[in-house]
């Protein structure tokens, strides 16, 4: 299917009948910049060194290369999980909740780039230090609250809030054994195979 074939960027239809309008990737961009205008003070007056941000634990060069393993492992495990888990009801949900987004062309990629660098910006290397990793995981999930819409707590819900709590955890692991560059890599190779997957369900439906 070429891109003028894909999901129309203007709405959405949504189970209840109701049309809700598309989210578009400056929404994204701007998202971004406002997660790091927050966390820019918080880093600098929480932080003894914080020009050391990029640096530790591990040297920025060590961080890329270890980041892009460990991204490329939670890539494959991203789609591995979804394609055991794509006849459930959690995967749908999924799946419906980020039907809003623009996904035509490279947008999943930039999408990726910006959630990567603000959610990191802000929980991992802002918040993370202040209250660790378990709370802020759990901030974390409650961001992600209205993007999933979890409309009533069942198996789906639960198994849908398990995946988002469980990726923070994981991600801010990475921030504290190697760093914040590795973290953003895995946080942006997870929502590069997540979208993508979106996109192909779909237009698989159409």
């Amino acid at each position: 299917m070429n891109e003028s074939q894909q999901t129309r960027p203007s709405e959405t239809d949504t189970p209840q009948g109701t049309t809700r309008p598309t989210i578009r990737l400056g929404a994204q961009v701007l998202t971004c910049l406002v997660f790091c205008l927050i966390a820019a003070p918080i880093i600098w007056f929480s932080r003894p060194e914080p020009q050391t941000l990029f640096s530790r634990p591990a040297g920025p060069l060590t961080q890329l290369l270890v980041g892009q393993v460990l991204a490329l492992i939670a890539a494959l495990v991203s789609w591995l999980l979804f394609r055991v888990t794509a006849s459930l009801a959690s995967s749908a949900r999924t799946i419906e909740s980020y039907a809003r987004l623009d996904l035509r062309g490279l947008n999943p990629l930039w999408i990726s780039i910006a959630a990567a660098i603000g959610e990191e910006m802000l929980f991992r290397a802002a918040l993370q230090p202040l209250l660790g990793v378990w709370i802020v995981s759990l901030l974390f999930l409650l961001t992600h609250v209205p993007v999933y819409r979890f409309r009533k707590l069942d198996g789906a819900t639960l198994a849908q809030a398990a995946a988002v709590f469980g990726g923070s955890v994981v991600l801010g692991f990475v921030f504290d054994y190697v760093g914040l560059l590795a973290a953003m890599l895995v946080h942006m190779w997870i929502d590069i195979v997540g979208l993508l997957i979106v996109r192909h369900a779909l237009q698989a439906r159409e």
